[in-house]
């Protein structure tokens, strides 16, 4: 019963989040965390921070994430599949209609107003990954320099995630 459960709560989580994997996170911690209690608050932030150092989209990494630490291999292929099977279906049916609907005045009102709800969404995971992560004055030196770093130079992500780590084994030990 559990693997049925993964499925259709990452399904509801596929179905209604807009604006890619960081928009999910806000219903992901609610789900996850404060419904099923199948993570800790610290235990979804580390999954995040992995999610960000492997292939792949997060919410992709979360659910199979969650899905195998709840049921095994089949609770990893259940949360996955439910997490991509409504982006699957909708975005099909928009590449088919798209074109059709695209310059009607509706159509671009409406994607008018899902775009700041989007940003709105990344900014509450910013707040949920930051309110665990940002714990003291040297999280904070390195969360804002990998900022400005990755902002304004040329050095690669995973360059900026390396030379973070080397800073929190010097700062951290």
């Amino acid at each position: 019963m559990e693997i049925l459960e993964l499925f259709i709560t990452f399904f509801k989580i596929g179905l209604f989040s807009f604006g890619g994997g960081y928009a999910m996170i806000p219903l992901m911690e609610k789900e996850v965390i404060n419904i099923h209690h199948w993570l800790s608050l610290s235990e979804m932030v580390d999954v995040i921070t992995i999610s960000q150092m492997t292939p792949g989209p997060i919410a992709i990494n979360l659910a199979t994430f969650v899905g195998f630490k709840t049921a095994g291999f089949g609770g990893a292929l259940c949360a996955t599949l439910g997490v991509m099977l409504p982006s699957f279906v909708i975005v099909l049916f928009i590449a088919r209609s798209y074109e059709k609907f695209k310059e009607l005045d509706v159509v671009r009102r409406v994607f008018q107003g899902i775009r700041p709800m989007a940003v709105a969404l990344v900014g509450s995971a910013t707040f949920l990954v930051a309110q665990t992560s940002l714990i003291d004055v040297n999280t904070i030196l390195i969360a804002l320099g990998s900022l400005l770093v990755l902002k304004f130079t040329k050095i690669s992500l995973m360059g900026v995630i390396i030379i973070a780590g080397v800073f929190g084994i010097i700062l951290y030990p």
